[in-house]
């Protein structure tokens, strides 16, 4: 009997077109078998967006870059971290169909979960506005994307992560507080803050979980009164079970701790949460731990088309052949969609950036990639001109 594995895909089962659907593969059976190399412009584009949505956060384009390299194919794509709407082409390839067609499925892959992760992440954070929000859902995922969600919530506006690895890779020092199976080892909400007080890193912020046991209310004063200024924060992860009215219970907890002149310490809020909670919190949380909200957020349906064939343009039903240009207006934001070679779209009087940037050429990648660190702070700006 075997060991047992992780069930995984390689980075080389991936960059050698192995992770596709079948009928890519047989469809280059019939192509080639019929010496077909016709040269052709795909596009990718979302037609529609889960409800309630009226925006994306295109994530992903670093990693289809690293998937196409060494094809022989020009690739354009919007910068990564781009807000975006429907029917707009993100990213086109051009090249002959039978050198990357068996790439789609990996492609729209990367793209479609990636962008899905970002956008919720960044409409988590919009919702929050200057309360500060850390990424809590790897748990929810296998372990292996671990870091592709954290990077993607990060990049969407979260302002922390939880796994080691993950915030490693980001540059950052993880966020989190305790578990309540700390709690429930040392038998005591109080205990257990001291002796994380007593142990823990002095640069590591004093935060207490306080639903174990007890009330909040009770165990936010006994834990305050034990650490006094060295307390930054109380964490409420009440089960839904014993939540009720969570507004009330955090109302409650800010008396009782201001009452007692524990003003300082802050109100932090995990568990259940969604861009609609954390608006009914926000005038009484000071900051969110979101966990499967993000990391398993819904996955933007982004399909990839062919629009040209050896220079005609073609589509099938539903589909706008021909090549096109994306254009950013620089000062009202607004997105253009045109033919390609049309001139320049005129808008509010401000200049007309294209959006379709190259990102390959016969295999060479041509873009330098920002740092997560920059694409987040653009992304946050570029959240301040849209609405939830």
């Amino acid at each position: 009997m075997s060991a047992p594995l992780f069930h995984t895909a390689t980075d080389e089962d991936i960059r050698s077109g192995q992770v596709t659907d079948v009928y890519f593969m047989r469809t280059l059976e019939i192509l080639r078998q019929k010496g077909i190399t016709k040269r052709v412009v795909t596009e990718v584009v979302l037609k529609g967006f889960p409800a309630g949505w009226g925006w994306g956060v295109l994530a992903g384009i670093e990693e289809v870059a690293a998937l196409l390299r060494d094809l022989p194919v020009t690739v354009h794509a919007f910068p990564e971290g781009t807000v975006f709407g429907t029917m707009q082409p993100v990213l086109t390839i051009e090249g002959r169909y039978v050198d990357f067609a068996q790439y789609e499925t990996a492609l729209l892959g990367l793209i479609c979960q990636a962008s899905g992760v970002a956008t919720k992440a960044a409409r988590c954070k919009k919702a929050a506005g200057d309360h500060p929000v850390v990424s809590f859902g790897a748990r929810r995922m296998h372990p292996t994307l671990a870091p592709m969600i954290e990077r993607n919530a990060f990049l969407g506006g979260c302002d922390g992560v939880a796994v080691v690895k993950s915030a490693e890779l980001l540059g950052l020092e993880p966020s989190g507080t305790m578990p309540h199976s700390l709690v429930l080892m040392l038998g005591d909400t109080v205990v257990a803050a001291q002796a994380f007080n007593e142990i823990i890193d002095r640069a590591v912020q004093r935060v207490v979980l306080i639903d174990t046991f007890g009330d909040e209310k009770v165990e936010a004063v006994r834990v305050a009164e034990a650490l006094g200024d060295q307390l930054v924060a109380v964490r409420l992860d009440t089960p839904a079970s014993r939540r009720g009215d969570l507004a009330g219970i955090l109302r409650e907890v800010r008396w009782e701790l201001d009452l007692r002149g524990f003003r300082h310490v802050k109100l932090f809020v995990s568990g259940g949460l969604d861009e609609e909670e954390i608006l009914r919190l926000n005038p009484v949380a000071d900051a969110y731990g979101v966990g499967t909200a993000i990391s398993n957020a819904p996955v933007l349906n982004f399909a990839m088309d062919i629009v040209e064939v050896d220079g005609t343009p073609v589509a099938k039903r539903g589909k706008m052949s021909g090549r096109k240009a994306v254009f950013r207006c620089a000062g009202c934001g607004q997105h253009h969609v045109l033919a390609a070679g049309t001139a320049r779209p005129t808008c509010c009087g401000a200049e007309a950036l294209p959006l379709l940037l190259p990102l390959v050429e016969a295999g060479r990648i041509v873009r330098s990639f920002r740092s997560v660190h920059a694409l987040r702070r653009q992304v946050l700006a570029d959240l301040e001109q849209v609405a939830l």
